[in-house]
């Protein structure tokens, strides 16, 4: 079976779910190695890699890879797949993802698939594309197929590996030293799940109206332990900030519920939700898109209806 390589996702030593379901998409193509960059490395790590299928863990742990920005990652990758001869590289489909995905396919000539959503046999990757309005399959033609996927296109499976590891170095060049890290600020973490990660998301649109308003869909969120999104139109209108926009251009979710109070339904948005298993719609405007994907539909004013139900369910709880 081909070698198929995993950026590891981590924070702080913690592997975050990406990288389990980049490692189970990879184990159905081959045999995965996960590449671990930068510190925090611990057996605990190496155990949860294994455990959802990397058969190899290239370790790479120096601080030095942390102080830069994104390209001695880039180098590193670029290192292992000239070593390796990789089937393929994958890496998460975020903003620092894809940056290494552009950056690894010009140093080893390769083509970059980005925001894919699933990848089958030959490497042949699905795009869902122009906001979610067309499916179209790609594939590398020239050197190792580099993917970026779009977290939660994948459910993790744990299938164990072996998990062999192996230590790597990387002499980082004067370029990937060109923009260092001089500062890091920890943003404190709330009560609430990490949006992309949770299990139940309350998402508000345009029809919250104001950055206030958005105080109703925190509160039910709260009720039932979930994360809070909101639509483009919302953030773009200032009223939540951007880093928890739900859609082609924000992040992708997959929870097992997902409400939507006051959002009409755009193609945008639904390309970012539209996997969730169940999807809860709250709109005034009975024609509003959202209810042609919707398993439970409430045709009502949110400021009525949003109360009403976080009453009903701190009553049950």
């Amino acid at each position: 079976m081909a070698e198929i390589l995993v950026l590891v996702e981590q924070v702080d030593g913690e592997v975050k779910k990406v990288t389990l379901e980049l490692l189970t998409l990879a184990r159905s193509l081959g045999s995965p190695s996960a590449v671990w960059a930068g510190p925090g490395y611990s057996a605990d790590a190496k155990a949860r890699l294994a455990e959802y299928g990397a058969d190899k863990v290239y370790v790479a742990d120096s601080a030095e890879i942390a102080d830069y920005v994104v390209a001695p990652k880039a180098e590193l990758l670029a290192q292992l797949v000239g070593s390796a001869a990789p089937g393929a590289v994958l890496v998460a489909a975020t903003a620092e993802g894809k940056e290494i995905a552009g950056r690894l396919a010009v140093k080893t000539g390769s083509g970059v698939i980005t925001d894919a959503v699933g990848l089958g046999e030959g490497f042949v990757a699905d795009q869902s594309i122009f906001g979610g309005g067309v499916n179209v399959h790609s594939r590398v033609t020239r050197g190792t197929p580099i993917v970026a996927v779009r977290p939660n296109s994948t459910a993790p499976v744990a299938t164990a590996g072996a998990g062999a590891e192996e230590q790597v170095t990387v002499a980082l060049s004067d370029s990937a030293r060109a923009a260092k890290i001089v500062e890091r600020v920890k943003q404190e973490k709330g009560a609430r799940p990490e949006l992309a990660e949770a299990a139940i998301v309350v998402s508000g649109g345009r029809g919250v109206g104001s950055a206030e308003n958005f105080a109703l869909i925190e509160k039910l969120a709260d009720t039932l332990g979930a994360a809070v999104g909101a639509s483009r139109a919302a953030t773009d209108a200032g009223w939540y900030p951007h880093q928890f926009q739900v859609g082609q251009t924000g992040k992708t979710v997959s929870p097992q519920l997902y409400i939507a109070a006051g959002i009409s339904g755009a193609i945008q948005h639904r390309a970012g939700m539209q996997t969730a298993k169940t999807i809860v719609a709250i709109n005034k405007d009975s024609e509003a898109p959202i209810f042609e994907l919707a398993d439970y539909g409430i045709v009502g004013d949110l400021f009525k209806v949003v109360p009403q139900l976080t009453e009903e369910i701190e009553k049950r709880k």
